[in-house]
């Protein structure tokens, strides 16, 4: 009698905290690339580095929602962070192109109206996201690319900065290894799959992109998603972060969504507004959705990850990679970094 009173016990304590886990509100969450990280591969400096990183990311959003202000106003301060840390393949620590050049791509999204903002292929832009913003509040556009995308945010008071701004040695090194292997193929920036198709090679030589999802105390929900894109890309490619519905989507009524991979599949599986789908017109949860999502692009030969946080603070944070730099914050402050599978 007393085993089956303590098998009672142990089952409702069980129970309690399967409850509480699906209890937990989050008001935030981030990732900073997928692909083939490994913990042999990575020095104890570099993983504190990326850790800390990611948790200063988090806490500088996490500040803006605590002051009550916008998810938007969150998901931009948090970007900032990461990318101004040249860890990751966004804004200062970006990949090079083919010929020598960093061109990042950045989106974001506002869930309550459904207004979106982007840039693509900018070279002088210190933090694209912000960018990415100011088209969406700024101008009549959704997304400006190149140099016109560059005077538009010199106009509309972004900080500017010469193109070197952006070099670094680690990516300079990455590029040559790059067009040493094979110059007449694309190198991605995640994974380690191959494509028979021209500039479509998919191998491992940095991943980084990174993304943000906040929820805000009014309830509305955002999404922003910034890039250097891939290592040695040529022809003026574009992924799939700052196409909105592809790599990036906000909606209310569903969820907030922030992809990172090899962009060619979540543009052909248009990603993040699939979850939205799912979510609205099957009634899927958000960790449901984007499972779904994600197999898709896994079973047509892509890898990576995303992140998607729905209004009632439930998160989903799946990837088919070796692993994702990622993190969440809870509504009480609570704050969860992960890197590996």
């Amino acid at each position: 009698m007393k085993a089956l009173k303590l098998f009672a016990v142990l089952l409702f304590s069980v129970l309690a905290l399967n409850t509480s886990a699906q209890q937990k509100k989050y008001v935030m969450v981030i990732h900073g690339g997928a692909g083939t990280i490994l913990k042999k591969n990575m020095t104890p400096e570099k993983e504190a580095a990326y850790v800390a990183a990611l948790t200063q990311a988090l806490q500088a959003g996490y500040a803006q929602i605590k002051a009550g202000k916008s998810s938007l106003d969150a998901v931009e301060a948090t970007i900032h962070v990461l990318e101004n840390d040249p860890h990751f393949n966004a804004g200062k620590g970006a990949v090079f192109t083919h010929d020598g050049k960093n061109e990042l791509d950045a989106a974001i999204m506002d869930g309550k109206t459904l207004m979106a903002g982007a840039v693509a292929g900018v070279t002088t832009v210190k933090n694209p996201i912000s960018a990415a913003r100011a088209v969406m509040e700024k101008s009549e556009h959704v997304m400006m690319v190149g140099a016109g995308a560059d005077q538009f945010a010199k106009e509309a008071g972004l900080e500017i900065v010469d193109p070197k701004y952006f070099w670094t040695k680690e990516r300079w090194d990455g590029l040559q290894q790059a067009i040493k292997e094979d110059s007449t193929k694309a190198v991605l920036d995640h994974g380690s799959k191959k494509s028979e198709l021209l500039g479509t090679k998919n191998h491992d030589y940095k991943f980084g992109t990174v993304g943000c999802v906040a929820l805000d105390k009014a309830g509305n929900l955002a999404a922003g998603t910034s890039t250097g894109g891939m290592t040695n890309k040529k022809y003026g490619r574009v992924g799939d972060a700052p196409i909105i519905g592809a790599g990036t989507y906000c909606n209310n009524e569903t969820a907030a969504v922030s992809c990172t991979g090899w962009g060619e599949f979540y543009i052909r599986n248009v990603v993040a507004k699939t979850i939205s789908d799912l979510m609205e017109y099957k009634g899927l949860s958000v960790s449901e959705a984007s499972k779904i999502a994600l197999d898709k692009v896994g079973k047509m030969g892509g890898d990576g990850g995303l992140i998607a946080l729905d209004k009632k603070g439930n998160i989903a944070m799946p990837f088919n990679t070796e692993g994702m730099y990622r993190g969440a914050i809870t509504a009480d402050g609570k704050i969860e970094v992960s890197i590996y599978k």
